[in-house]
């Protein structure tokens, strides 16, 4: 079945990008990094609760049904709840498994101390069994990531399971996605060498990677304009998408939206931006409005305190602060715009 996702990269890589084309993911990947914690909570109810398991697949079907999203991720397990459902029956989202987590992900399990160390590579999913009654269950596609350290050693071992998992990934007829993370532990770099770091990186990992092997696209967080600019404009046949970090504020959301489509990206993947709103579902229709450019930021996050208004929920913060830029790489690419 041909999905969205796939007109939009035809699209993109056929130089007829429009702002239509940009690709909204729904990263509903967090129990694989976080447990208990990653299923968000229920606003709907007073006070707010953490939702279940059941509760989380049920909000990721919601989802799917308002047929907004180009693609879900989930963590293998989750997609099959989601198939034993027919969530994806007759729709265009592409589904997605998290092929990987590095050990920097970690950081969300209570009381543990993962983030202090330089990230690890780690994989327990199976892409065979992913693969294997596609494409009426399961999937063809996953995300790997990646971060490097500065470390010999420890950024030879992260390209050697890059290397494996690709190898994997070419016999059992996966594709994927390629997400480099910003370093997990401080090397003493300002904003801006951190982006170039994690760009000479990601060209310098993909350099003897054959066609065949090379991902769809790229994620990788957002350093700001210049360095996001640097490596949209490098190669033409490299898609660029941004994550999506912390939670933040609403505009820290349509913000990033918009600043990244402006300075070259051509997909946003959000996770707790999405998972963490009080509704989730309006949330991800003013994001589509943003990346299409019909509403701006600012704009949206008024928009977003009527649509609560009008469900009755209370927001996690009064309109005045929700309409803060708070993510530091965000403010001076604003700035600049206003």
């Amino acid at each position: 079945m041909v999905t969205r996702l796939d007109r939009k990269l035809a699209n993109i890589r056929a130089g007829r990008y429009t702002r239509a084309d940009f690709v909204i993911a729904d990263a509903k990947d967090s129990d694989v990094g976080a447990g208990v914690t990653a299923t968000g909570f229920d606003y709907s109810v007073k006070p707010p609760r953490r939702r279940s398991r059941q509760e989380f697949i049920a909000q990721i079907e919601a989802i799917i049904k308002q047929d907004i999203v180009d693609i879900m991720l989930v963590s293998q397990s989750n997609l099959e709840l989601l198939d034993e459902r027919a969530a994806f029956s007759g729709s265009e989202m592409k589904p997605a498994i998290r092929g990987n987590l590095e050990t920097m992900c970690w950081g969300a399990v209570r009381h543990g101390t993962y983030t202090q160390t330089a990230s690890l590579p780690f994989r327990d999913a199976n892409l065979t069994r992913a693969i294997a009654n596609y494409p009426t269950h399961g999937t063809d596609l996953a995300l790997y990531s990646v971060s490097f350290s500065n470390d010999v050693e420890l950024d030879l071992r992260a390209l050697n399971a890059f290397a494996e998992f690709r190898a994997e990934a070419a016999r059992t007829g996966f594709k994927y996605f390629y997400e480099v993370f910003n370093p997990s532990v401080d090397l003493g770099f300002s904003r801006e060498q951190i982006g170039e770091f994690v760009n000479d990186n990601i060209i310098k990992s993909l350099a003897s990677v054959p066609k065949a092997e090379r991902p769809l696209f790229l994620k990788t967080p957002y350093n700001g304009p210049k360095a996001l600019d640097e490596l949209a404009s490098f190669d033409s046949e490299l898609i660029i998408g941004v994550l999506g970090g912390g939670a933040g504020t609403t505009r820290d959301t349509f913000e990033l939206v918009a600043q990244s489509e402006r300075y070259g990206a051509r997909l946003a993947l959000f996770g707790r931006k999405i998972n963490l709103a009080e509704a989730p579902l309006q949330l991800i229709v003013l994001m589509r409005a943003v990346a299409d450019g019909t509403i701006a930021p600012e704009e949206a996050v008024r928009a977003y305190h009527g649509e609560l208004q009008k469900l009755g929920l209370t927001p996690n913060r009064p309109l005045a602060d929700d309409r803060v830029i708070t993510e530091e790489v965000l403010t001076s690419a604003a700035a600049k715009a206003a």
